[in-house]
C-alpha cells in the first residue's frame, strides 16, 4: 500500500474535503459508471455518481486506499471549494504564449486587485491550482476559459487532483500550505455571471459538531438536493444512515440533522410526511448500530 496516497486522502478529509479515488497514476475517477453499476452497496438504491460518493469518512478512505494505490481526487462542490486551475501552454505552443498564471495575474491587475494569497498546489504539468472557499448564496459550477485563456475553475460538478498524487506527467505538490482564502467577490461575480444564482442555504455547524460531522452534514444534504428523480428517497435514506453515527456519538444534535435533511428532501419535491418517515428510519437504523464510537 502506498501510504503517502492514503495520508494525502486522510489529510484532505481532515480539512473537511470530500475525496474520491482516482485511477492509479491517472486523473480519471476509479469509481464505476452507470453502465456497469452493480447496484449494491452505495448504489443499492440506484447508481450514485462520483460526486455523491465522495467522502470524508476515514474508515471508508482506509478501506479504499488500502486496496490499490489510487490517486486522490477532491470533489470541490461538496467540499465547499472553488479551485482556479491555471494551466501551462501546450508543448508545441509558441515560446511567448502566456501561461494561465500570467493571464490570471494580468486579470487581477486590470481589476485593480492583487493576486490572492491562498492555498496553492503545483500540478503535474507545471500549472497551479488556487484553492478558495466557495461563496454563500450562489451555486457555482465549472468554467472553462471564462476568466481567460488557460484558466478553468472547478466547483459543483468538478474535482481536482490532490497533492501527493502522481501521474506520468509528474506529481502534484503543495506550494503554499495555508488555508484557502474566501473567493474574492470580484471573481465570484465574474464566475456567476452566466450561472444560476439561486440561493443555497448553508447548513450551520454547531459548537459541539466536529469538523468531520459538520462537513458530513453539508455533504449529505447536498447529495439529497442533487438526487435525480426516482432516486431521491433512497438518497435521503442513505444520508440519514450516514449521519446517524454522528448523532449516536454526540457530534451532532438529532434535531439539527432531522431539520437539515427534511429541508433538503422537501427542496427536491418529497412530501414532508415521506421525508420525516425516511429520516427517522435511517437515523434509528444507524444510531442502533453506532452506539460505540470508532477507535481513533
Amino acid at each position: 500500500m502506498n501510504r503517502h496516497l492514503l495520508y494525502a486522502a486522510l489529510d484532505a478529509a481532515e480539512r473537511g474535503w470530500a475525496v474520491l479515488p482516482l485511477r492509479p497514476g491517472d486523473k480519471r475517477p476509479a469509481l464505476h459508471g452507470e453502465d456497469v453499476c452493480p447496484a449494491i452497496g452505495d448504489c443499492a438504491g440506484g447508481h450514485r455518481k462520483w460526486e455523491e460518493r465522495a467522502t470524508i469518512d476515514p474508515d471508508r478512505i482506509r478501506r479504499a486506499w488500502g486496496e490499490l494505490p489510487f490517486n486522490v481526487g477532491i470533489a470541490t462542490g461538496p467540499s465547499g471549494l472553488v479551485v482556479v486551475d491555471l494551466d501551462m501552454p501546450k508543448r508545441k505552443s509558441s515560446t511567448d504564449t502566456p501561461s494561465g498564471m500570467t493571464t490570471f495575474t494580468a486579470l487581477c491587475e486590470r481589476a485593480g486587485q492583487t493576486v490572492p494569497t491562498t492555498r496553492m498546489v503545483r500540478t503535474a504539468s507545471g500549472g497551479v491550482h488556487l484553492y478558495f472557499t466557495a461563496p454563500t448564496g450562489v451555486r457555482l459550477g465549472n468554467t472553462a476559459g471564462r476568466l481567460g485563456k488557460r484558466i478553468d475553475t472547478r466547483a459543483w460538478g468538478g474535482y481536482v487532483v490532490a497533492p501527493g498524487s502522481i501521474t506520468r506527467a509528474g506529481a502534484y505538490a503543495i506550494v503554499n500550505d495555508v488555508p484557502p482564502a474566501p473567493l474574492p467577490e470580484w471573481l465570484s461575480s465574474r464566475l456567476a455571471g452566466r450561472q444560476s444564482t439561486r440561493a443555497v442555504t448553508a447548513v450551520p455547524s454547531t459548537v459541539r459538531a466536529s469538523k468531520y460531522a459538520a462537513a458530513a452534514l453539508n455533504a449529505e444534504t447536498a447529495s439529497v438536493r442533487q438526487a435525480p428523480e426516482g432516486e431521491r428517497n433512497a438518497t435521503l435514506l442513505r444520508a440519514a444512515r450516514a449521519l446517524g453515527r454522528f448523532v449516536a456519538w454526540g457530534d451532532l444534535p438529532r434535531g439539527q440533522v432531522e431539520e437539515a435533511l427534511q429541508w433538503a428532501g422537501e427542496q427536491v419535491g418529497l412530501s414532508p410526511r415521506s421525508c420525516m418517515a425516511t429520516i427517522r428510519s435511517g437515523l434509528n437504523w444507524s444510531i442502533a448500530r453506532n452506539q460505540q464510537r470508532r477507535a481513533a
